[in-house]
């Protein structure tokens, strides 16, 4: 069994029975002790992550190496910024309830189990624990029908993707004949063998994991979810699921359908294009920056997607590097999303950020940074991201996806470029209500990042190389 590689996960899973059972007493301020608690978890998980021997569990089922340490420690950090940057809002929202950080600390435990995900069937139980979670949070402010109808939305969509899922998954097996990561590369290692049955099923798990990475065409979720949920919740979405969602892609493409890379590789070429155009161009003409950045985001997965194309250990590499550093550089835009608030009312159009260097110069200034980044603008880290996949592409011949990469990112500067310009430029909207000291941690903390990176890559890198190493073995 050698249940010892999977302590961090039943850690993350004793700390919310815990807190849960715990918050159903009756008392006060139960939220921010809830809240706190799971911080605190998230913590001490990554600690026993990163101290966590390497082998397989579970008749083979959970696996722990370096890869899946990577990745578990982004979404630690991801999960962490999503439950400090709801202190404060949830509270002025009356969305303070003990139940917000548990659902979160059980959507990361998904997370987890899905990057050491070394079998079908424990990669759908961590897809779906993750997914559940998602449902209700995007939901949590009852009182809102934008934040009904994104619960909803991704709900249906949702179980459509897991049917999809599912069924590649029954495909594989039944061609394959096991569920197994291990085995099913065993069974693929000559590509002439490989029946069409299982290729067939292959573009079904690829879809289903395409709709949680919200890549074209199965994005049509993300701009009404990112805009009804919660702006934590949002910024939520946006970074630590995503970065999930993307090593489980990369270990299911690296790793058993390694070799079957032509077969699939044109599939994630086609959708990475499409990401990245329609990314670009459908955030141009958006007001609400929470619609905007969730066709940001659509873009991001387009360029990392550029990576897992290459189908090389340089474009695994560039992957997992693009998406540590969009992680930290959304996490800091959201926390000025979530720091807009004027009479107390939260807003969020781009309107609102109108003349913010005149009244808060710092929040405008990383706000700059930030944008300045995702447009890949040197020497911020985004530079860096793109520069790493974009070289991989062009390494493994797939110029024509290099070429549309860096013709979307001109494009998508505009829309990037235009807010620094409201923020800068325009005339005063009125000022911010005073921004909290937890939204203000997570802004400089991901503003010096994004800003001092270019310094010393080399132990981001260093990571990312040993992380692809134990993948691609």
């Amino acid at each position: 069994m050698n249940w010892t590689l999977a302590l961090p996960e039943l850690v993350l899973a004793l700390s919310g029975l815990a807190i849960l059972g715990v918050g159903v007493v009756p008392k006060r301020n139960a939220f921010f002790a809830s809240a706190m608690a799971t911080v605190g978890a998230f913590l001490v998980t990554a600690v026993l992550v990163l101290g966590a021997p390497e082998g397989t569990a579970f008749g083979g089922q959970f696996v722990s190496d370096a890869f899946s340490r990577f990745a578990k420690v982004l979404v630690l950090l991801g999960a962490a910024a999503g439950v400090v940057l709801s202190l404060d809002y949830n509270e002025k929202e009356g969305l303070d309830r003990f139940e917000y950080p548990v659902l979160l600390l059980f959507a990361t435990l998904g997370m987890m189990v899905m990057v050491s995900a070394n079998d079908l069937m424990t990669l759908y139980i961590g897809l779906e624990l993750l997914s559940l979670s998602l449902y209700v949070v995007a939901a949590f402010n009852r009182d809102d029908e934008r934040s009904a109808e994104a619960g909803l939305k991704y709900f249906v969509l949702g179980a459509l993707a897991s049917g999809l899922l599912l069924y590649g998954s029954s495909l594989v097996y039944g061609f394959a004949g096991t569920t197994s990561f291990d085995r099913i590369a065993d069974a693929l290692s000559d590509p002439a063998r490989a029946s069409a049955g299982v290729v067939v099923g292959l573009v079904f798990v690829i879809v289903g994991l395409a709709f949680k990475v919200s890549a074209v065409p199965f994005h049509m979720w993300t701009p009404d979810v990112y805009e009804g949920a919660p702006t934590p919740v949002t910024a939520f979405f946006a970074a630590a699921p995503k970065v999930a969602a993307i090593a489980l892609f990369a270990r299911v493409l690296g790793g058993p359908f390694g070799d079957l890379a032509g077969q699939w590789q044109q599939v994630i070429v086609l959708a990475s294009l499409l990401s990245m155009v329609l990314g670009a161009f459908a955030a141009i003409g958006q007001q609400n920056i929470k619609r905007l950045m969730a066709y940001s985001s659509i873009g991001h997965v387009g360029y990392a997607l550029v990576g897992l194309a290459s189908a090389s250990e340089a474009g695994m590499r560039g992957l997992l590097i693009y998406m540590a550093i969009y992680l930290l550089m959304n996490l800091g835009a959201f926390a000025v999303l979530v720091a807009m608030r004027r009479q107390g009312r939260a807003v969020e159009k781009v309107s609102d950020l109108a003349g913010l260097a005149r009244t808060d110069l710092s929040m405008a200034v990383w706000m700059a940074v930030f944008m300045f980044s995702m447009a890949g603008i040197p020497p911020l880290a985004g530079f860096f991201g793109k520069m790493f996949v974009f070289k991989a592409a062009v390494d493994a011949g797939l110029w024509t996806l290099a070429i549309v990469g860096v013709l979307s990112s001109v494009v998508s500067a505009f829309y990037y470029l235009r807010i620094v310009k409201v923020m800068f430029f325009d005339e005063p909207a009125g000022a911010l209500d005073a921004r909290p000291a937890s939204t203000s941690f997570v802004m400089a903390a991901s503003g010096l990042f994004t800003t001092l990176f270019f310094l010393y890559p080399a132990p981001l890198v260093a990571a990312a190389q040993a992380a692809v190493a134990a993948l691609l073995g």
